[in-house]
């Protein structure tokens, strides 16, 4: 996999924070250096609360470091959904909670003087269909119903047959991680301590202490949460019944100049955003979307092609200099879960399932999860209710939660024959049978065989290969595994089992 752009760009600005190498006190203990653990820490340091961070890998290396970069109300479509699915007042509330988080982000900015590439653009949601047209003009109606001057629109300045467009004013744009560099300076400087390179495995309640346990050390503190993206507890609140997995990918191209203003995407699948980017003196362009869930074994084509070919639409002289990959967390009701992570753990909390829009969302999660733990009034707690449950409704949704487990494979070390990988071209991997198992096997380039248990380590779903990408997907709950077993997402922690040849 390719560093994404916003990883590529700041390489060489990056703090490094050290592994954790002893047991630790604090009043805090936050589970993942994304934005949004970073973004609570943040807020948490600021009311001079002890705050430690334990990031698995780096912090913003996941969701964070792969996203778009867009801080928006403008959640695709959505508000029609939202009035027609849970009332006007409720759809206000979550415009307003999001305008807020945008406006809140530009404070924290300009009061902490952080250099993160921020300016206002207008939003846009558009369609080059023209059976759109009542959809998106009904959208902006409800829009502006529910306090929002949104803009219907019929035509853009763009070498895109666009027939219809909802206009969002005054939303923004910025370098997600330049941004939680800024903030984790800050929370450094306010006694707060933030670790890399430290997996966590569990977390433990003992009386009124939750000890949150790594390979070899613990850290003990009176509130946990939980920030990694997807809860990696196995049952604790039953988020592996809640959510699904989505995969979108991503482009970052060389362009001669910005030949547009403001922020797209379209309605219909395959959905496709744009907007550009600062890099030194280089214009950039990003181009994101043609997802699919998590694990799916339906792309036969590279999903990369489609957005290099709205890349050369918008610019022909697009040279293309990165291409990355990203997964987010959607939940049944698509409204966000932040709040307490279960029943039986009072002061535990977590913030997942943003559906897309976690850069905006984690500044809402991080002012209402401060809120939770200073014990004061949140006028959007039950909007982002994280106890609440969705009943399926259907069979798509069925699906996208639950997949055949399979029987463990018992075989240390073993031949595969030869005709058994025949079919298996350099570069390219499937699951095989062998002798009544399954067994995951990928060539690479020269030919050299790895063999793994194709079974998620964390529910122990059965596996599919992304052959785009060399790893093996969990279409469940998302957890991924390079090709050789190594995982590199969670909520799985271990690796895969791997035979020798």
């Amino acid at each position: 996999m390719e560093n994404s752009f916003w990883i590529d760009s700041t390489k060489n600005i990056a703090p490094k924070f050290k592994s954790l190498n002893k047991n630790l006190n604090c009043d805090v203990c936050i589970i993942g250096g994304g934005i949004t653990g970073i973004s609570t820490a943040y807020k948490l340091s600021q009311k001079g609360l002890k705050v430690i961070v334990l990031e698995r890998d780096f912090i913003g290396s996941k969701a964070t470091g792969h996203t778009t970069g867009k801080l928006s109300s403008q959640h695709d479509v959505f508000y029609k959904y939202l009035v027609d699915s849970k009332g006007s007042s409720f759809a206000k509330d979550y415009l307003q909670a999001n305008e807020n988080a945008i406006l809140d982000i530009k404070n924290i900015i300009d009061s902490e003087n952080i250099d993160c590439d921020f300016e206002f653009q207008d939003s846009y949601v558009f369609s080059e269909e023209e059976k759109e047209i009542p959809i998106l003009k009904e959208e902006a109606s409800i829009i502006n119903s529910l306090g929002l001057s949104a803009n219907y629109l019929e035509s853009l300045e763009l070498p895109l047959d666009i027939k219809a467009c909802v206009k969002f004013p005054n939303q923004a744009q910025f370098h997600p991680l330049k941004y939680i560099y800024g903030l984790a300076n800050c929370i450094i400087k306010r006694n707060g301590e933030i670790y890399e390179k430290t997996t966590v495995y569990d977390i433990e309640k003992k009386d009124n202490v939750y000890v949150t346990r790594t390979d070899n050390y613990t850290v003990s503190s009176e509130y946990v949460i939980v920030a990694s993206r997807y809860p990696f507890m196995k049952l604790s609140g039953l988020y592996f019944l809640k959510m699904y997995q989505s995969m979108s990918y991503a482009i970052a191209c060389k362009v001669d100049s910005h030949n547009f203003s403001g922020m797209y995407i379209n309605t219909k699948e395959p959905i496709i955003s744009f907007r550009y980017a600062k890099d030194e003196n280089k214009n950039i362009l990003i181009v994101t979307g043609n997802g699919h869930k998590v694990g799916e074994n339906k792309i036969q084509e590279n999903p990369f092609e489609l957005l290099e070919n709205i890349a050369l639409k918008l610019h022909p002289e697009a040279q293309i200099l990165n291409r990355w990959c990203t997964e987010d967390c959607i939940s049944l009701d698509k409204i966000p879960y932040i709040g307490n992570l279960s029943e039986s753990m009072p002061k535990a909390f977590v913030a997942t399932g943003f559906k897309k829009w976690g850069l905006t969302t984690s500044n809402i999660a991080s002012n209402l999860l401060t809120d939770l733990i200073l014990r004061k009034e949140n006028h959007y707690k039950e909007i982002f209710l994280s106890k609440r449950f969705e009943p399926i409704k259907n069979r798509e949704e069925l699906t996208n939660m639950i997949k055949e487990s399979v029987s463990s494979l018992v075989i240390d070390k073993f031949k595969i024959p030869e005709e058994n990988l025949k079919d298996i071209s350099n570069g390219k991997g499937k699951i095989i049978d062998y002798n009544s198992d399954k067994i995951g096997v990928y060539k690479n380039e020269n030919g050299k065989v790895y063999a793994v248990k194709p079974i998620c380590t964390h529910l122990g779903c059965l596996l599919e290969f992304n052959n785009i990408e060399k790893t093996w997907d969990c279409p469940c709950h998302g957890s991924r595994f390079s090709y050789d077993g190594t995982s590199i997402y969670s909520p799985a922690m271990k690796n895969l089992d791997k035979y020798e040849l």
